[in-house]
């Protein structure tokens, strides 16, 4: 009987949400290079050398674009904007460099994109957009718009190699004042999915767990949020 007690309390303390901020480190510093992002990095760090006046990073959820643009904001003093009807972002992109983010993720104006666009070109001024998909899949229905989106460069950040998901819950953990064994960083990787978002959704459900236990990280923790991981999938 005090063994199931024992249980129950323990997966009730399992289920409370905690209410702790973890302020991720997004200094250039702190930046992660890999093969997967070392062409957006370089590209970055070529601003204001760029060959074209808007670039824009594509990538999945998760790999660091917006950790890149943040870099950049700073660095070019760009303010973000919002390409809608009356938001005035051509206005904007007229007299410093813009940051659009989630592109194909946010409903823009055309028209609006398409003055920003020739705002940014004609003032001598910079445009760096985030997008999960290529610009030529987005829902674009004015064709001068489209030819503008053509001429952009587009840099692609790759899924994650096992090298730079190591390095990623490192640094997750790092963020969280965390110290977590090389090995067991090892074993987690090798037996995760390759996504940046599995990295922080194993990271935080770890720590969870951690926290409600009152327990270090150990192999064995990290087993069992893995496996949970593969019981939320519904194809297992």
């Amino acid at each position: 009987m005090t063994e199931t007690l024992d249980k129950t309390r323990r997966q009730r303390a399992e289920q409370l949400p905690l209410a702790l901020s973890h302020d991720a480190a997004i200094g250039r510093e702190d930046l992660l290079v890999a093969e997967p992002v070392s062409a957006a990095v370089a590209m970055i760090d070529a601003w204001p050398h760029w060959n074209a006046p808007v670039v824009i990073l594509t990538g999945p959820a998760g790999c660091g674009k917006t950790h890149l643009a943040n870099i950049w904001r700073e660095k070019a003093g760009a303010e973000i904007i919002q390409p809608k009807a009356g938001a005035h972002a051509a206005i904007i992109a007229a007299s410093r460099p813009v940051l659009f983010e989630d592109a194909d993720q946010v409903a823009f104006d055309d028209n609006e994109l398409f003055h920003v666009i020739n705002s940014v070109r004609e003032n001598g001024h910079s445009l760096l957009m985030t997008a999960r998909l290529w610009p030529m899949s987005w829902p674009v229905t004015l064709p001068d718009l489209r030819s503008r989106l053509k001429a952009a460069t587009v840099v692609e950040i790759g899924e994650p190699d096992e090298d730079l998901l190591g390095q990623v819950i490192i640094k997750l953990f790092a963020d969280r004042q965390l110290h977590i064994d090389d090995r067991i960083v090892a074993y987690i990787v090798a037996r995760m999915e390759r996504s940046m978002q599995a990295a922080q959704g194993v990271v935080e459900r770890l720590d969870h767990l951690a926290l409600a236990r009152g327990t270090r990280i150990t192999r064995n923790l990290a087993a069992e949020v893995l496996e949970s991981f593969s019981a939320d999938d519904p194809e297992d």
